[in-house]
């Protein structure tokens, strides 16, 4: 993502994606904003005085789930939300990446600044604290069905800020107790509804499928400028993407890609080369790409919008919130339910899938001389003796094929829980974690077709447009010139990466989809 970005992100009022990828490399520092001590200050005090009042909320003076129909003693309540924690670390798997959560750190901290949950400022302090320290939860990417909350792996990353669980610093896996000692910090002692508040709410599903869209807005971009360097080189015409045709259909989507591939193509020598050659049309790969890819922009800015929102939500229950007449009430509700967040992501999995199938079929027309027209078989310089990019384009088929299988939608099921009490919950971390699988196969699978399409240019010894060439050159960054079979695969690889930093986006002079 391009554009000159705060060095300090400011919680507490309203987080865009790029302000996250920020938090979440490293790149920008955290701050509270100034409204936010006030607003605590004035919900916590409003919940006490509630629980003085010998009021009964659910998760502050009783128990959880279908244990909400019991009374906690007074003399019990800090224990309870210590309880909570430790009950509710139960995830499994391998833990998720040091950027997400650091994404998690401030964005629990963010949700919980708004205000309306009802915790005391030390306990933002001390979220903030771990983060600015370099302190990183060790917090496992499974156990959580999204609702109430991503409950499993906000209670690992909760357990550290009480001395418990599991952290990295630099890279070192210490216990919870451990991480604080070295970065001098005190366990913060949880106050009523603590607990509750930093384990309920979305931001696991949150994170990890708004890192993903991230990265899908670049290779959406990628895509587009991959695309139409496959097009000069296969001797492709531009008739498709005349501006006639998409005003005909005017999906702003489509319209761009047909714009962002008419102008990488236009004033290509080799563009010109063949003007006269007769050919009509070009396969669906070719002439439809501003249909495939633009339909892939219309799912991306519905699911940034979506998670955008989510970022900037209250997901917490119970809530502290205005009555109107200048005091508070505290309300149940569903807040914590992912399906606003779920559902979107599905959406984008099965989007991306399409540039992945798409782009297989691109770059197999490369392989076959009966489509390639002209090409050596697998762009090899010895065909037989070499192979060529004959596995690449296998290994491009298995990631199609394997981005179909992840598009089947996590939010169309559910499963009852807690003894039937949450009895429909969205899946939305399963969602959010195929998101991220689904992108990086697409990544890699548009690496091989870059990979191709600049072999072929190669072969055609006539030069492409300057911004074209430029892309030529950003593959060739990481992926060398053909000079026989070798393994290609941490070129790929590497090639991959480039593309989800924007990379080839830059080299293309094409805009950042996200602003």
């Amino acid at each position: 993502m391009s554009g000159d970005l705060p060095s300090t992100v400011t919680i507490g009022r309203r987080l865009d994606l790029a302000e996250v990828v920020q938090i979440a490399r490293g790149r920008a520092s955290v701050a509270l904003h100034s409204d936010a001590r006030e607003r605590l200050s004035a919900t916590r005090a409003r919940l006490e005085q509630a629980l003085h009042d010998g009021r009964t909320i659910y998760g502050v003076n009783t128990g959880f789930g279908a244990l909400s129909d019991t009374t906690i003693p007074g003399d019990k309540l800090v224990e309870l939300q210590r309880n909570l924690l430790r009950s509710h670390a139960v995830g499994v798997g391998e833990p998720l990446p040091a950027d997400v959560v650091r994404a998690l750190l401030a964005l629990r901290a963010h949700t919980l600044a708004l205000g309306h949950s009802a915790v005391t400022p030390a306990l933002l302090d001390q979220l903030l604290g771990l983060l600015h320290a370099g302190v990183v939860p060790v917090v496992p990417s499974q156990g959580s069905v999204g609702a109430s909350g991503d409950l499993a792996p906000l209670a690992h990353l909760a357990l550290p800020l009480i001395g418990e669980g599991w952290a990295w610093i630099e890279g070192k896996r210490m216990s919870g107790g451990e991480a604080l000692a070295a970065v001098g910090m005190q366990p913060h002692v949880l106050g009523a509804k603590e607990g509750l508040a930093l384990i309920n709410g979305t931001q696991v599903t949150s994170v990890i499928g708004g890192l993903a869209a991230v990265a899908a807005a670049e290779l959406l971009a990628s895509a587009d400028a991959i695309g139409a360097l496959s097009l000069d080189a296969s001797l492709g015409t531009l008739a498709a993407f005349d501006p006639r045709i998409h005003a005909g259909k005017p999906h702003p989507g489509q319209q761009r890609t047909a714009d962002n591939v008419r102008a990488l193509v236009t004033s290509s020598p080799l563009n010109a080369s063949h003007a006269d050659c007769g050919q009509v049309q070009d396969a669906y790969a070719y002439r439809c790409m501003p249909q495939v890819h633009g339909a892939v922009r219309g799912a991306l800015r519905y699911v940034v919008g979506a998670l955008t929102i989510e970022l900037n939500s209250l997901t917490d229950n119970p809530l502290v919130l205005p009555d109107g007449k200048g005091a508070y009430d505290v309300v149940s509700g569903g807040n914590f339910h992912a399906a606003t967040v779920a559902v979107p992501i599905d959406h984008l999995s099965a989007a991306m899938t399409t540039l992945a199938t798409i782009s297989e079929r691109r770059l197999e027309r490369f392989m076959n001389v009966h489509t390639s027209r002209g090409l050596p078989p697998f762009l090899a310089d010895d065909p037989g003796l070499e192979s060529g990019f004959m596995m690449a384009q296998v290994t491009a088929s298995a990631l199609a094929s394997e981005c179909k299988t992840l598009s089947f939608p996590a939010s169309v099921d559910s499963i009852p829980t807690s003894a039937g009490k949450e009895d429909h919950v969205s899946m939305g971390p399963i969602a959010a974690l195929k998101l991220r699988r689904v992108v990086d196969n697409v990544a890699r699978c548009l690496a091989i077709e870059a990979a191709v399409a600049a072999r072929a240019v190669d072969l055609r010894k006539v030069a492409t447009s300057e911004r074209l060439q430029r892309v030529h050159e950003a593959v060739r960054q990481y992926v060398r010139p053909w000079s026989g079979d070798r393994s290609l695969s941490e070129e790929l690889e590497a090639l991959a990466e480039a593309m989800m930093r924007g990379e080839l986006r830059e080299a293309a002079q094409l805009p950042d989809e996200l602003t």
